[in-house]
């Protein structure tokens, strides 16, 4: 790993918002959104994360997220693991004190993260076009401190979803198991009617910045 690979980091924006997602959401949070993803999901809200940005040295990144001031911070992407600089800027954030947030395709070896970061892991059921992409040896890694999402398309995907929970008990593993229906293709009141009749111990959670700012805002 060469030393430019870790000192510097392609970056599509870093702005101040609320967290949109998880159990973090509503909260005040800085977002430092990496450029480039190796998935195609079929619901993919941030294509334009696919390519561009600009190269920052971690210090910068890391200047510029303190100066707006959150307590929370998400370094999300595109698929942030990507590159490699990614695991220093996590671990420099936690010792400046921040509550540390990773969100992360289940496809990536979640391995060797720092231990004070929260991993938001995205693990991808068949209506996203990629779920031969998982990685279920990330599961044994999972902690209390994690959460795992599930984007869901319809009823296919929620069952599939609901198997993995229970076969693999992730509740018992995980923080939160958030399950999230695709905006605009699944009824939330669908997905809630679904996890109440199982009496699934997950959270439903809907895209709170998409009913605030509207489904093709970017940058809020």
């Amino acid at each position: 790993m060469s030393q430019m690979s870790t000192d510097t980091l392609v970056v599509h924006e870093i702005y101040r918002s609320i967290q949109g997602e998880t159990s973090f959401a509503g909260l005040p949070c800085t977002l430092i959104r990496l450029t480039g993803c190796n998935l195609r999901c079929t619901y993919c809200d941030t294509p334009q994360a696919f390519t561009g940005g600009t190269r920052l040295r971690r210090a910068e990144i890391l200047t510029r997220t303190l100066e707006l001031g959150t307590q929370l911070v998400l370094l999300t992407g595109g698929e942030p693991l990507l590159q490699a600089g990614a695991w220093p800027l996590l671990s420099e954030l936690c010792d400046a004190g921040k509550t540390v947030l990773l969100e992360t395709s289940g496809e990536r070896d979640i391995s060797g993260i720092d231990p004070r970061v929260h991993r938001i892991v995205d693990l991808k059921a068949p209506g996203s076009g990629e779920s031969g992409r998982n990685r279920y040896q990330n599961l044994p890694l999972l902690t209390p401190r994690d959460e795992v999402k599930f984007v869901l398309r319809d009823r296919e995907d929620y069952t599939w979803a609901r198997e993995l929970l229970l076969r693999e008990k992730l509740a018992e593993r995980v923080h939160t198991v958030l399950f999230s229906p695709v905006f605009g293709a699944l009824d939330p009141k669908d997905l809630v009617e679904w996890t109440l009749a199982d009496g699934l111990p997950v959270r439903v959670q809907l895209q709170l910045h998409k009913y605030i700012w509207g489904p093709s805002a970017v940058g809020v």
